[in-house]
């Protein structure tokens, strides 16, 4: 019987009567079991091993088991593991096309996000990591992010004036709460309902979702909606380079499915948080928001990428251009 590399960190696996490479395969994520992303990655890896003949089978490894997003990706790239859901967030630090994403108000509704998440442009954005060590296999919807706060509602850019608000670790988050005028704080997500039970935080910035978390101690969430920055499932370029043409075109095939059936979820998982935050939290939502003041503050922005950043300009304009 013939051997082959293949799987996590190459090691020996057979090869089937077809003369593929079996591969058992590992994807980490840093969500409990009972969350939708969970859910999501069971039903992908299930489909995979059903499209490839049980060639390629996928242990899911939730709850941050493995690290933090950067560790896993790092983890990838020394062939530790291979796959990881992180939100595209963290992957602009391995290319700046990804920013696209985070740039505030780059889609105009949930509509537009699809039509360019599911198009060329972002297959584009997928595959600008692969000499990084890894691409982009699907994305996860993710929601709106709004502001959150303990006790202060968000209705125009001059009511962050002075407020604490927890961003993403990144450029691209940091320099929109400037140009709002609020004070960034990053911080981790686990440290979030201290930062603000605490006050070391006045507010932070998610989907809704964030509530289930947080709902005890902010008590104001805001639709301003101003990024829709999707969660990306990314997979080691070298073990996708060993696959043969059919198993990569049943992952891509799966990935495909998988997003369009976590759409559904996401909704579901979102409506279930808000009924969650009214009922037992008792949150307020604000949603007499004046979005066109925040798009106006958040042009510097786009000055900024315009003149040191034009090829992140031009993919920010493309994704513009698909709400026409």
């Amino acid at each position: 019987m013939a051997l082959s590399l293949g799987g996590c960190g190459g090691a020996e696996a057979e090869t089937n009567e077809n003369g593929e490479k079996i591969f058992n395969l590992k994807l980490g994520h840093n969500m409990a079991e009972d969350h939708a992303v969970h859910t999501g990655m069971l039903a992908f890896a299930e489909d995979v091993e059903t499209r490839t003949n049980g060639s390629v089978k996928i242990t899911i490894i939730p709850n941050g088991t493995l690290g933090s997003e950067t560790d896993m990706i790092s983890q990838i790239q020394n062939g530790a593991l291979d796959f990881a859901k992180v939100p595209a967030a963290i992957l602009s630090n391995f290319s700046d096309l990804y920013d696209a994403y985070s740039v505030p108000y780059v889609f105009n509704n949930q509509e537009h996000y699809y039509k360019v998440m599911d198009g060329p442009i972002t297959q584009e954005i997928f595959e600008a990591t692969a000499e990084d060590g890894f691409i982009g296999i699907t994305w996860l919807d993710s929601g709106a992010r709004s502001f959150y706060t303990a006790d202060t509602a968000i209705r125009t850019p001059e009511d962050l004036k002075g407020l604490k608000i927890r961003t993403l670790d990144n450029q691209m988050s940091i320099d929109m709460m400037t140009a709002l005028g609020g004070s960034a704080t990053v911080m981790g997500y686990s440290e979030i309902y201290t930062g603000l039970q605490q006050g070391v935080v006045d507010g932070a910035e998610n989907n809704i979702t964030a509530l289930r978390d947080h709902g005890e101690v902010a008590k104001i969430y805001s639709f301003d909606e101003h990024t829709r920055i999707p969660d990306v499932v990314v997979f080691s370029s070298k073990v996708w380079n060993e696959m043969s043409a059919e198993q990569q075109a049943a992952l891509k095939e799966a990935g495909k499915q998988t997003s369009e059936d976590y759409k559904v979820a996401w909704k579901a998982f979102e409506d279930e948080v808000l009924e969650m935050a009214v009922n037992d939290f008792g949150v307020e939502f604000v949603k007499d928001v004046d979005i066109p003041a925040f798009q106006a503050a958040v042009q510097p922005i786009y000055e900024d990428l315009k003149a040191n950043n034009p090829e992140v300009y031009a993919i920010v304009e493309r994704i513009q251009a698909e709400a026409q």
